[in-house]
């Protein structure tokens, strides 16, 4: 069925119906405010299940049809909004019903009255009717109550269901593109229920049961679209269907991509409800109370269906579960769905009067794009890939493939976009010869069947607003409009833009108006900020979804008029994101070098130099072809000047030169060598001889060998395999291997049993299955990024015969309770290196015990502790709960713990420690020991300020360094911490000398040294840093005021420190002060004019695609020492940068002389504390240095959720210059000194008191 744009849009409905006179009498003021301050205040409840209520009545075909349609030739029976209009009488009184039991708000009995659903009934010709006489009913009843309780008012929500089509997905497994219906007959169908609603007095409209986002747009579009025709607005309440335990709607989104694609609504209250019973629904209500910058709303069953569909949750059963919700902070807003009835939500209403409502947060503001996955974009995220092969006119194999109808290729290309990186993806289909708005339709349908496609947003490209309208009304997700400008006039410019916001999508805004293109920086930011006003005050658009095109031109074309137009983007750039807040900047990035068609090394280098510049100056995403970019430091500097004089414009002749010079940078490949005389040996001596070296060259050929000596494939892994692998335990549990080497054994053991998998499963026999040792989940807990020592104790496990499934990092509890029950899995293994992961440890814990989990729980990593495992972890779960030191130790643990001999001693044995534990911790009552927060101050450091005069930096202010030298960083690296993460325990260069350990030690340094060649010469990582030099005072007590300048009037940060509070015995004296950072630094009052340093260094970027590649490849060790190397290149970033801070940065130590022994001594005058130390234990501190610094946006260091850096290899932290500081730890401290740290942080107790959990010195 096709629609013309105009139509569906504005054509009017005949509302009639042919049975009554269409009238707006009973419409409804705007109660917006009214039910937020409500909603502010109390918990509210919404009615339960008319359908489950319907069924109670037992009612027959006649009672259906009444006597109105008696003689109607359909059969009615089971249509339940017809007994509006034939049993007004029984929907009356199950309204009352629930009105009795203490809701708030009633739901008109309309959830199937559109004229889609109607017509299995043929019934489409009452629609208007079914709607206005519900929401009339609905609308005496509820007035007459809240007459009876004028202190209680109530609402009537005008139900709009999703009908049963969906236009996301095709209803024919033979053609994915095929739909049942579409956009535009939807808006048609929605309008025509949404106006009978609205007429009948409905209080607000609640679009519910989402299962397919874009039927729910199309709801919105009509909705929004009334309101704009009527001149009215009501409420808008939108609840979406998680429909199994994938936790994503029927379409395929995520709960934030289903939030992200319908806020463009404002609804007062989102929501869950329906398919899932409360309990599984939690944790997709708990993910939308934590993003939805609005009121959170659940109506969930009465449980899971029964063998005979029906719902046996009792009343009891049900609200437990949802004063949980509402003890949590999750809801404001609850009810029932299938199987609920007033005597449900009689107990709902006793609930939420002893619960107070959900606070709704304050969310950053973000461009919020979605697939079938989010895509969140603000300052700190780094430069967004729209994929550019997906266009007609850009890519001629594309076009190709499209005018040929060869779709399956098609998509293959947008595969190929996002798997390169694209995050988004451009859709163009602007060619003469083909039909625009069909191939649009066609290849956005069939997208829409591909995952690994539609996870990630569209933008949908073209200059003809017909395609893109075709486009946006097939895309259930969030996606982007490129482009509108004002060429025809702000009235058309206008006109699209409140379309586009109808539609929810964010646009790509031309900087193009009537006189033309924009090409000078002057008029790029006029034109762009001219429409920024319209945009922002006449079509109601969020800045954050403004997305600017300054017009990217080609540059070297001969003509000296535009030989800057590069340089005009930048500045325009600039200047567009200074002066119009929240606004991002896009562009075409293959326009720059199109006089260079044909020569692509010129191309690659010239969008990498243009990139480069751009994105400093504020660019955020571009359309690119994300698999043909070169990185810019790999440019040859000389090629490099070249490429950037045309594009800064530097020289008159640069395009000559550039095109000369072209084909002279080339790099050549290195070979390598390998010995091979240990070859001649039997091939099972081979094997064991490849597992113990860790030498992988020749294990697939030496496997296919056993192979064909074997009876059956599996006979190879049972036999010379394991033989070999038994060696490597034996030489490790004897503690003649070491860490290292196991890892590499296992390495070579994985791409060995890859290879035979195929040959085993054709092979496989009925029955037949091979039995692991045990199952264990490993997983880095949420919010933590860290997992190197993991990863180590899942390849020794391995090795020793257990199945390891590892979760990988940053894993919510959900993910990790699931993969649990669905594997079957024997232990849970938590890891974490943060300290914010031990309180999302013990959430784990606590949700392992609400499910009902007993099997053990394994807690590891560096931050980890017996006796937080003790006195945190396991109080919180019944089950075994026991800390494993190191990987030396998990392959005992887990024997014993497996074990049917030793497992009882073995618990009774960790329970009696745990218990041992927890009571010595409570002997030891820091707190009562503690001085008050006044006598550690009285106690603080004894400095002299009047002797000290700080010297002034050399270079104050924000500094880049960018694609730091990693051969300088080489010479700086700390080695002794290295070989600790392998546990090879020894001092550096020493150790490599050691009895024991030194001739492993020896050959892991070797290939370190090798790798770190590769890493230099094959510029695998590189290395970025800012620093940041200011004026600054302490406060006189644990605060430190950071300045913008000489002047000191305006404090542009605060570094918030601990002090200690332990009792001292040594008086006053300055080395048994109570110390803080704090005073190291001049107070304020004593007139000294002090500075501070702030800094934040990687070492890891570059590094995902290395370690992918080796673990495609099954080769852990290698991940692996990629991973501490890039920790050792980071550390040694920072050594380096303090260094060079001190002797010239800063200057305050010019004479400095110190070798690199002295260095990791810190034989140095001054620190450089880091959040999350011992001497500043608080993670939440690099909120405020990031900020400081911009880190994320001038070197792409991120922070998590939980203040993890990524990348991993990371360092950032504060320096401060006088002599007498120092580091120490804070030990435990007392609530008055929490409780003026909240303070002056601005956080309530609970939170500060979570982020310093660990020197608590009291009990929660």
């Amino acid at each position: 069925m096709n629609f013309d744009s105009d139509k569906i849009l504005r054509d009017a409905v005949d509302h009639a119906g042919g049975s009554m006179t269409h009238t707006p009498t009973f419409r409804q003021p705007d109660r917006t405010e009214e039910l937020r301050k409500l909603l502010e205040s109390r918990i509210l409840v919404i009615d339960g299940a008319m359908g489950t209520m319907i069924q109670s009545y037992k009612l027959d075909e006649a009672d259906y049809h009444g006597e109105r349609f008696a003689g109607h030739a359909f059969p009615q029976k089971g249509n339940n909004d017809l007994l509006t209009l034939t049993r007004p009488d029984i929907i009356g009184e199950i309204h009352q019903g629930f009105l009795d039991s203490g809701v708030d708000i009633l739901e008109t009995n309309t959830f199937n009255s559109s004229s889609i659903a109607m017509a299995d009934y043929g019934m489409e010709e009452q629609v208007y009717e079914l709607n206005f006489a519900a929401a009339r009913l609905a609308r005496g009843i509820a007035d007459a109550k809240s007459e009876e309780t004028p202190g209680k008012p109530r609402f009537v929500a005008g139900v709009i269901g999703p009908t049963n089509r969906t236009s996301s997905i095709s209803p024919d497994v033979n053609d994915p593109g095929y739909r049942n219906t579409n956009f535009g007959e939807l808006v048609d169908v929605y309008t025509e229920s949404v106006t009978g609603l609205v007429d009948g007095g409905a209080d607000l409209l609640l679009i519910e049961t989402v299962f397919d986002t874009l039927n729910a747009k199309a709801a919105i579009f009509a909705i929004l679209q009334f309101f704009d025709d009527a001149g009215i607005r009501l409420p808008i309440f939108i609840s979406g269907a998680i429909t199994d335990a994938s936790g994503r709607t029927l379409t395929g989104q995520t709960t934030e991509a289903f939030w992200n694609s319908i806020a463009h609504a404002e609804p007062l209250v989102v929501g869950l409800n329906c398919s899932l019973g409360a309990q599984e629904l939690r944790p997709y209500l708990q993910e939308l109370s934590r993003i939805a910058g609005t009121f959170v709303s659940c109506h969930p069953n009465a449980g899971l269906p029964n063998a005979f569909g029906e719902y046996d949750q009792t009343p009891d059963e049900m609200q437990e579960i949802m004063s949980d919700f509402a003890a949590n902070g999750f809801v404001n807003l609850i009810g029932g769905c299938c199987g609920t009835t007033p005597d449900h939500t009689r107990m709902l209403v006793e609930n939420a009067a002893i619960h107070p409502p959900r606070e709704v947060p304050e969310i950053e503001v973000r461009c919020r794009l979605s697939g079938l996955e989010p895509l969140n974009i603000g300052s700190d995220t780094l430069f967004v890939n729209v994929g550019e092969r997906t266009n007609v006119t850009g890519s001629a194999r594309f076009a190709k493939l499209i005018k040929e109808g060869d779709f399956d290729t098609a998509l293959d290309v947008a595969r190929q976009q996002v798997a390169n990186g694209a995050q988004i993806i451009d859709i163009n289909m602007d060619e003469g010869l083909i039909d625009s708005e069909a191939v649009m339709v066609r290849y956005l349908n069939l997208l829409a069947a591909e995952p690994d496609i539609s996870r990630v947003p569209v933008m949908i490209d073209s200059s003809k607003w017909s395609v893109i309208e075709a486009g946006l009304r097939c895309v259930q997700g969030k996606g982007v409009v490129n482009s509108i400008s004002m060429k025809e006039g702000e009235a058309a410019f206008l006109a699209q833009a409140k379309r586009v916001r109808w539609y929810g999508a964010a646009v790509v805004v031309m900087a193009f108006d009537e006189d033309g293109q924009a090409d000078t920086a002057d008029r790029k930011v006029e034109i762009c900020t001219k429409s920024y006003e319209l945009l922002i005050n006449e079509a109601g658009f969020a800045p954050q979804d403004i997305i600017f095109d300054p017009n990217i031109f080609a540059v070297a074309t001969g003509i000296e008029e535009h030989n800057n137009y590069a340089l005009d983007f930048i500045e325009a750039t600039a200047r567009i994101k200074e002066t119009l807040p929240h606004v991002h900047v896009s562009g075409g990035l293959s326009n720059i070098s199109f006089s260079f068609r044909g020569n692509d090394p010129v191309r690659e280098a010239m969008h990498s130099a243009f990139l480069y510049h751009a994105i400093q100056a504020g660019m955020d995403m571009g359309i690119v072809n994300a698999g043909q970019l070169t990185v810019y430091a790999d440019i040859p500097a000389e090629f490099r000047d070249l490429v950037e004089d045309v594009l800064l414009n530097r020289r008159d002749d640069s395009t000559e030169r550039l095109v000369d010079a072209a084909e002279s940078f080339k790099g050549e490949k290195k070979e390598r060598i390998e010995d091979l005389t240990w070859r001649e040996k039997p091939v099972g001596e081979r094997l064991t001889h490849s597992l113990v070296n860790g030498i992988a060259d020749f294990i697939v050929e030496d496997t296919e060998a056993a192979r064909q000596d074997a009876d059956r494939p599996l006979h190879v892994i049972e036999g010379p395999l394991m033989d070999g692998m038994n060696v490597v335990g034996d030489l490790f549990g004897a503690g003649k291997m070491f860490l290292p080497q196991v890892v590499k054994s296992a390495r070579v053991m994985k791409q060995a049993v890859a290879y035979l998998i195929p040959f085993i499963e054709d092979d496989k026999r009925e029955g037949e299955e091979t039995k692991a040792k045990g199952k264990i989940l490993m997983a880095t807990v949420k919010g933590d990024v860290h997992d190197i020592g993991k990863n180590i104790v899942g390849v020794v496990l391995q090795c020793n015969n257990y199945e390891v499934i590892d979760l990988g990092v940053m894993v919510p509890p959900q993910k990790i309770l699931e993969t649990a029950r669905d594997e079957n899995v024997d232990i849970i293994g938590l890891s974490g290196l943060i300290t914010p992961s031990l309180d999302e440890m013990v959430h784990v814990a606590a949700e392992m015990e609400r499910e009902g989990f007993t099997i053990p729980l394994m807690i590891g990593g560096a931050t980890t502790s017996k006796i937080h495992t003790a006195v945190r972890i396991e109080p919180a779960y019944s089950g075994t709960t026991i800390h494993v030191l190191d990987a030396s130790r998990g392959v005992g643990v887990a024997s014993n713990l497996l074990s049917d001999d030793l497992s009882e001693d073995f618990v009774k044995k960790i329970r009696a420690e745990n218990e041992d534990a927890r009571r010595r911790h409570t002997a030891k009552d820091s707190a009562g020991r503690a001085l008050s927060l006044e006598a550690a101050r009285a106690n603080k450091a004894d400095i002299d300020w009047s002797a000290w005069q700080p010297t002034p930096p050399a270079m104050p202010g924000v500094h880049v360094l960018d694609d730091y030298s990693l051969a300088e960083l080489r010479d700086r690296i700390d080695w002794t911490p290295f070989f600790r993460a392998w546990e090879l325990i020894g001092t550096y260069p020493a150790i490599l000398e050691d009895d024991i350990v030194g001739e492993t030690a020896t050959a892991l340094f070797s290939d370190a040294e090798r790798m770190l060649d590769q890493i230099i010469d094959e510029k695998w990582l590189s290395a970025r840093g800012v620093f940041g030099l200011f004026p600054a005072n302490s406060d006189g007590a644990e605060s430190i005021e950071i300045y913008a300048d000489e002047d000191r009037a305006e404090v542009v940060s605060h570094f918030h420190t601990i002090r200690q509070q332990m009792k001292r015995e040594g008086g006053a004296k300055k080395t048994r002060a109570n110390f803080a950072l704090a005073d190291f630094v001049a107070p304020a009052e004593s007139g000294v004019r002090d500075y501070i340093g702030a800094f934040a260094v990687t070492a890891g970027i570059g590094i995902d695609e290395h370690v992918a590649r080796f673990e495609a490849d099954n080769d852990d060790y290698n991940a692996i020492l990629l991973k501490a190397l890039a920790d050792r290149l980071a550390e040694a970033f920072a050594e380096r940068l303090h260094e060079r801070v001190r002797n010239e940065f800063w200057g305050y130590a010019p004479d400095e002389r110190l070798g690199n022994t002295d260095l990791i001594k810190e034989a140095y005058q001054g620190i450089r504390p880091a959040p999350g130390y011992p001497a500043c234990p608080d993670h939440t501190e690099k909120e405020g240095l990031f900020s400081l610094l911009s880190a994320t946006d001038k070197v792409g260091i991120e922070l998590t959720e939980s203040f993890a850096m990524l990348p991993t290899a990371a360092v950032s932290g504060f320096y401060i210059a006088h002599p007498d500081a120092r580091f120490f730890g804070t030990g435990k401290i007392a609530k008055d000194q929490v409780e003026d740290y909240a303070r002056r942080k601005g956080m309530d107790l609970a939170t500060a008191e979570r982020w310093l959990a660990p020197v608590l010195g009291y009990e929660r």
